[in-house]
């Protein structure tokens, strides 16, 4: 009887043992040598990709935003800003780009509520922007997996250079180069698409002086 309850506490003092060990080594040690490696050698993204005006965070890189004018009396849906370039549509919360709430719309390409949402985008967006209905860009129309992602088409972005530079006053070849400044490339050279990231776009465009 002694010896089969010492051979029992013997088992459980041996769990405990691990289970102090394991503790120490994947719950102290192991986060604290991946934060101390990640802030050594990539404090930016570590710590959020954070873009600063005066040092102070204004937004993340890594989470799009909506750029619209304010809401005016009895207006209940906002408006975009013809003066900032404009994000992909979005269907994260209510209203939109709600990084509470991430998300997609999960509609189908052959649901008849997206379908006639993308014609009425497509049509506002050519509108907005004065090109063709049948030159606007798919990223335009559609909303991203996340409802989150900063980025666009190249292609949406320039088609949106000479509404921004009109709006602003700026000379339209000046921001045509801006836009080109921050197409990002494909990455490691294969995966994915060429991209704009909108909230870096803006955040530098409102350094770009009039003309």
């Amino acid at each position: 009887m002694l010896g089969s309850l010492a051979h029992v506490v013997r088992h459980h003092l041996a769990a405990l043992r691990m289970l102090l060990v394991f503790t120490v080594i994947l719950g102290i040690a192991y986060p604290l040598a991946v934060t101390g490696i990640a802030q050594g050698l990539f404090p930016h993204q570590a710590n959020g990709s954070m873009i600063k005006d005066n040092g102070r965070p204004v937004a993340s890189a890594l989470i799009g935003q909506n750029f619209n004018l304010p809401l005016r009396k009895g207006q209940t849906t906002p408006a975009p800003d013809p003066k900032w370039f404009q994000p992909r549509p979005s269907a994260a919360g209510k209203t939109d780009y709600d990084p509470t709430s991430s998300g997609a719309s999960n509609l189908g390409p052959n649901n008849a509520t997206l379908i006639k949402t993308i014609a009425q985008r497509r049509t506002a967006v050519a509108a907005f922007d004065g090109v063709r209905p049948s030159s606007v860009p798919a990223d335009a129309v559609t909303a991203s997996g996340s409802g989150l992602d900063p980025d666009i088409s190249p292609a949406y972005a320039y088609e949106q250079v000479n509404r921004v530079a009109k709006a602003r006053g700026l000379d339209p070849v000046a921001v045509h180069k801006l836009v080109a400044a921050h197409v990002s490339g494909r990455p490691l050279g294969f995966l994915g698409q060429e991209g704009v990231n909108v909230v870096r776009l803006n955040h530098d465009l409102a350094a770009l002086q009039p003309r």
